[in-house]
């Protein structure tokens, strides 16, 4: 919780940017409310809102002097400190505008939810009359909703340029490193999109994602991997049998010198970075997810590329968390799903995580979307959600089988199933031949009523 203090540099930081700062005022203005302000602050944002209000045009030091004067704040107590406040509004402030948008938009968040929760216990407590206590979700629910998106939606007429520009625009995507996902996907995935890798235990849904991370971060790319239910260490030595290519059992046994050199080839062969980022099973939710990128973009210049998140059914969710009650597990994990779509979204990259199948599904020897545990509304929210299935004639020919159950890149009819190796020690996929496609594509398609239904998923 931030100090006294640092709520109070940043009212003054935020009135100083709105009278020195027309394109700041103009975005933020929207979104703030004379309550959200304290002490000396208040008294000065609401002579600053009735003369803009007023004449629409930004006041000065000098004119919000002449404005107290002439208003009824002389009797105060603290008049000196908003005089002392006042004299110097017109002092340069000096931060980065992106810095300054973000920070008031949490700040606003957390004066919002703080409001929003002292009205709740009025209400309990009996204090505000004619308003019942099954207006409190609805209160806090507004309140969590604070935003700085300005975007009223698209004009069909007057955006018909931008949107033909769209249409000929070449999204950029990461692409795999085996050839069947650059076929489903048509190249790789994009950003904004939400990426779910389907699996009974142990099949390889962290592997899978390692193995993903480590592709990603070969290429060049940014990789941001957070894990609730492994350790931090244990993570990066999944990705160091991967990119190393040496059995995972051997990892710690290496000699210093030669964990070194191995670790400096890697340094030289890509430009990227990749972060592990360690959280209590079932604590985190996208609000932590989202201060980490925003502390590791001031820390260590790191946005990263890729975000994976292992797994969807031990995060927690940021909507459901305050509103209390008892919530059903489908409309958690259907939260958390959107969530996290909502966080690719805001911050423009491709995020990755994980599901378990339910209980029928780990007998099954194959899979379909009334096998995804806990949720069906999980694949109306994914972009891309792939089965990862093993049966022991597989595991012989050290393979696994993939099978798409959604597909927003790409017509999922084609490659429904396909193969590609698997190297457990080395926590590594990799291409089979040809043939093997061949075999598994021509087994027999049953149709079933999950098979129909998601046909009706967008």
């Amino acid at each position: 919780m931030e100090t006294n203090t640092t709520q109070e540099n940043i009212q003054t930081i935020i009135i100083k940017k709105l009278i020195q700062n027309e394109d700041f005022c103009r975005k933020a203005l929207p979104h703030l409310k004379p309550e959200y302000f304290e002490g000396e602050h208040r008294p000065v944002y609401d002579l600053f809102l009735s003369f803009i209000s007023k004449f629409n045009k930004l006041p000065t030091s000098s004119v919000l002097d002449i404005e107290l004067q002439s208003s009824g704040f002389t009797t105060r107590q603290d008049l000196n400190e908003i005089i002392n406040l006042i004299k110097t509004v017109d002092q340069p402030v000096d931060c980065d505008m992106t810095w300054l948008l973000d920070t008031t938009e949490r700040w606003c968040k957390d004066r919002a939810l703080f409001l929003a929760i002292m009205e709740s216990i009025n209400i309990i407590d009996g204090k505000k009359k004619g308003v019942a206590e099954g207006a409190i979700p609805e209160i806090l629910t507004k309140a969590l909703s604070v935003s700085f998106d300005t975007n009223v939606g698209h004009d069909y007429i007057e955006n018909a340029d931008g949107r033909f520009d769209f249409y000929h625009e070449k999204e950029e995507r990461i692409p795999f490193d085996l050839e069947m996902f650059n076929e489903i996907t048509k190249g790789g995935i994009t950003k904004k999109a939400l990426n779910i890798i389907l699996a009974g235990t142990g099949v390889g849904k962290s592997l899978a994602m390692c193995h993903f991370a480590s592709a990603a971060l070969s290429q060049g790319q940014n990789v941001l991997y957070i894990t609730l239910e492994m350790a931090e260490e244990r993570i990066a030595e999944r990705i160091d049998a991967n990119l190393m290519d040496i059995p995972i059992d051997q990892v710690e046994n290496m000699p210093k010198d030669l964990f070194d050199r191995k670790v400096d080839t890697i340094k030289a062969k890509t430009k990227g970075k990749l972060i592990v980022k360690e959280y209590p099973t079932s604590t985190a939710h996208v609000g932590h997810f989202r201060a980490l990128l925003n502390e590791l973009k001031l820390k260590k210049d790191f946005i990263p590329d890729v975000i994976f998140v292992d797994y969807i059914n031990i995060c927690a969710s940021s909507r459901v968390k305050g509103l209390g009650g008892a919530i059903n597990s489908y409309s958690l994990i259907k939260a958390i799903a959107e969530e996290l779509r909502g966080l690719a979204g805001e911050f423009k990259v491709p995020v990755w995580s994980a599901t378990q199948v339910t209980r029928s599904g780990f007998a099954n020897t194959d899979v379909e979307l009334t096998d995804t545990a806990e949720s069906f509304g999980l694949p109306a929210t994914a972009d891309l959600m792939l089965a990862l299935i093993s049966t022991e004639q597989l595991e012989e020919m050290n393979q696994i089988m993939v099978k798409q159950l959604k597909n927003r890149y790409n017509d999922l009819t084609k490659n429904k199933r396909f193969v590609i190796g698997i190297d457990r020690p080395k926590m590594r996929l990799y291409d089979v031949e040809e043939s093997a496609q061949t075999l598994t594509n021509d087994q027999p398609q049953t149709t079933n009523e999950a098979d129909k239904f998601s046909s009706f998923i967008v």
